[in-house]
């Protein structure tokens, strides 16, 4: 199974497997001559059943558990020839079960790998407050909080913190999202893919959901049950080309709607809606109504600000009202992914979303029937789409 780098744009190979395996005194085989190279500045999803090796394939790396064959190179070094505990602090570490020290402050958790490493105190405190900020915390309320306090989302983001604490080239996620609500798993998603746009590092991101292996990886790895790699390749790869039965299965049959998760609202043809302004004549909005793409008029302000919706009442009005009677809500970003774009369509039982820029501008509007269209067109499973190439920020 060819497993080399397949243009990302980095020709440089921060990990590389060769024939590594794991097979234990009973005879256990855990993973199987896996080869694996992975790019700087990738994100790559290791994804298959229960017993497939995923999580051992990452305790391998930082060496929680030792290879039985084969040879794993960070940055060209054989990991076998460094001392385990310089390995660890040189690459972030994410669990599931998150491992706070319960006695210690947020601040005194993320700190401390810099602590180990020797830096002196206002370092740490600045870093502290630089990562706290980065996962979305508050630098100065939450520096002083015990675990106990803190909900599980916000456990995750301090986990999170203290593997980016040291500026590690490498990072290790053991389905760090796993014990995570849906409303907030998803929250979190998004909020990680943002902030890997920005740090670009190199990570292995262990789960068992396709869903959100689809969602978060430059490429994936699909494992068979023993640790044996079924495939590896893009996520639109996966779905457009599935190597075997295993894999198609695996992937699920839905693979079209699966696309949808590789989109941005930005790679759609929005639609137009006519659009309003407070104290304009309505008799003007009804015009515009005629023939037009969307057949709801939106009201927005002065910044081209989504206001709201004109209901027939509104438009029965000598002008149009700076608060319409009908929310703009949902409101979708071009960045948003698509599959989160619909799941905000259906939860509010509507079939248009406003899109809006990174100001909150108008920029067009989503509609179901887009998505419709999209779903049940050939290029939903035929074609390349550029959204595939890279997740998010490009």
């Amino acid at each position: 199974m060819d497993a080399t780098p397949s243009g990302d744009g980095s020709d440089r190979t921060m990990i590389r497997l060769t024939g590594v395996g794991k097979t234990y005194p009973d005879g256990t085989v855990a993973v199987h001559e896996l080869d694996l190279d992975v790019a700087e500045g990738e994100m790559i999803v290791l994804v298959g059943p229960s017993g497939c090796g995923k999580s051992t394939t990452l305790k391998m790396i930082n060496r929680l558990i030792e290879p039985t064959t084969g040879t794993i190179e960070i940055d060209g070094q054989d990991v076998t020839r460094t001392d385990p505990v310089k390995l660890r602090r040189g690459i972030g570490y994410v669990i599931q079960q998150i491992g706070l020290f319960p006695h210690m402050t947020v601040a005194g958790n993320i700190g401390t790998v810099p602590r180990l490493l020797g830096w002196e105190k206002a370092r740490i405190d600045n870093r502290v407050g630089e990562l706290l900020e980065l996962v979305g915390l508050d630098p100065e309320g939450d520096r002083g909080r015990y675990p106990a306090q803190l909900s599980g989302g916000q456990r995750q983001r301090v986990g999170l913190a203290r593997a980016l604490a040291a500026d590690p080239p490498l990072m290790l996620m053991d389905e760090p999202f796993g014990a995570i609500d849906p409303i907030n798993r998803e929250r979190l998603q998004n909020e990680f893919l943002r902030l890997q746009a920005e740090i670009r590092k190199t990570i292995l991101f262990v789960t068992h959901d396709i869903d959100e292996a689809i969602k978060m990886g430059d490429r994936i790895a699909i494992l068979r049950e023993g640790g044996r790699l079924a495939q590896y390749a893009t996520p639109a790869e996966l779905l457009m080309a599935p190597a075997d039965d295993f894999v198609e299965d695996f992937v699920g049959a839905d693979r079209a709607l699966k696309r949808l998760a590789l989109m941005r609202v930005a790679d759609i043809d929005l639609w137009e809606a006519p659009l309003a302004f407070p104290g304009q004549a309505t008799s003007e909005v009804r015009a515009k109504l005629e023939g037009a793409e969307v057949p709801h008029a939106l009201v927005v302000d002065s910044e081209r600000r989504p206001l709201g919706w004109l209901s027939d009442t509104d438009l029965g009005a000598e002008t149009v009202p700076s608060r319409p009677d009908t929310s703009p809500d949902p409101i979708v970003e071009l960045d948003d992914v698509m599959r989160d774009a619909l799941s905000d369509l259906l939860q509010a039982e509507t079939r248009y979303a406003p899109a809006v820029d990174a100001d909150g501008r108008i920029a067009g509007v989503l509609s179901v029937e887009i998505i419709s269209e999209f779903l049940t067109s050939p290029e939903a499973l035929t074609e390349e789409h550029p959204a595939a190439e890279r997740p998010l920020g490009e």
